[in-house]
């Protein structure tokens, strides 16, 4: 009985303390940039803002994989006249500040200022800690973490001028929880979290919003080639997960840069973790909250289960690469 007299109560509460909503985004006209975007879940983002009438610009390292990719996005415009068009940057995020924010001036002055800017670029590596090169861990952060800093901070200026603008910025899985021989890309993706969550706070009173998207295993070039070498245990525990299209995954991010969400996740596992991690990341939907506040601790119990099976496997590869007569008997 008491419960059910604290759920109304609770959720005045938080109608009262749950953040505004912004203003849902139209895509038409809007400049859209994404980095990444020759492949994966980039190139899925572009096509489907196209669809939604975006201008939009291609950003990637190499270009010739950019200019195939112009024309698959082509394909998706909208059809509002000669207007609506898709550009392509090539350009290495992670060089440097002052060679990313002249690209983005460059390509400015052909669409316009940055309306939306998506940072999908971004790399893997899976290796146990011990065997992971310092240099790989300077070249994972460089790409997934300084290449979203710089691009970000080439556009944000503008759009809090303009008081119009979304960020968003993909993470992973691997950024709300540890896994396994991810020590040194983890740390990249928990990074982006701390960036989106404290540039979402300074942003907020000029009308932008961020988004910060948390994706499974996705199929894309870049996952089918770290699976070749990624260790055992990394292998088994992401596949809990499953494995996503990439156009599932842009579609959902999409729908949230529009909506002005700032966690976007996918499938139940996502949910899981999104609700289990939030911590003090902002709200706007009363809805999410007041499941995030149900859910919080029972999930809790969740995560313990899923946190077992995974020393679980640890254990028993341990136990092949130890032991391999030992485990042939338990078998």
């Amino acid at each position: 009985m008491l419960f059910l007299i604290l759920i109304p109560v609770v959720i005045v509460v938080l109608v009262l303390i749950v953040s505004s909503r912004p203003s849902r985004l139209n895509l038409t006209g809007a400049h859209v940039m994404v980095t990444g975007g020759s492949s994966g879940i980039g190139l899925e983002v572009a096509k489907e803002c196209a669809r939604q009438g975006g201008f939009v610009s291609l950003v990637a390292r190499n270009e010739q994989r950019l200019k195939q990719a112009k024309s698959e996005v082509e394909e998706h415009l909208k059809g509002g006249g000669d207007r609506q068009c898709v550009t392509i940057l090539p350009l290495d995020v992670s060089e440097s500040y002052g060679k990313v924010q002249e690209g983005i001036r460059k390509v400015e002055e052909k669409l316009g200022p940055v309306d939306v800017l998506v940072n999908c670029a971004g790399v893997s590596h899976a290796e146990v800690f011990e065997d992971t090169p310092a240099e790989k861990f300077e070249w994972l952060m460089k790409i997934n973490y300084l290449g979203s800093v710089y691009c970000t901070k080439a556009v944000v200026s503008g759009m809090k001028l303009r008081k119009k603008g979304r960020i968003a910025f993909v993470s992973s899985q691997a950024g709300q929880t540890g896994v396994f021989g991810y020590t040194g890309y983890a740390a990249t993706k928990f990074a982006l979290r701390g960036l989106a969550e404290t540039l979402q706070m300074e942003i907020k009173p000029y009308n932008m919003a961020v988004t910060i998207s948390f994706p499974p295993d996705t199929d894309t070039p870049g996952f089918h080639s770290e699976d070749d070498t990624k260790p055992e245990e990394t292998r088994l525990i992401s596949e809990t997960a499953g494995l996503f299209s990439a156009e599932v995954v842009a579609k959902s991010l999409v729908r949230d840069i529009v909506r002005g969400e700032f966690v976007n996740t996918i499938g139940l596992d996502g949910f899981i973790l999104g609700n289990l991690t939030v911590g003090m990341a902002p709200c706007n939907s009363v809805v999410s909250a007041t499941l995030q506040v149900i859910l919080m601790s029972p999930l809790r119990i969740v995560a313990l289960a899923y946190l077992k099976s995974f020393d679980v496997i640890v254990a028993k590869c341990a136990r092949k690469k130890d032991l391999p007569e030992a485990d042939d008997k338990l078998q």
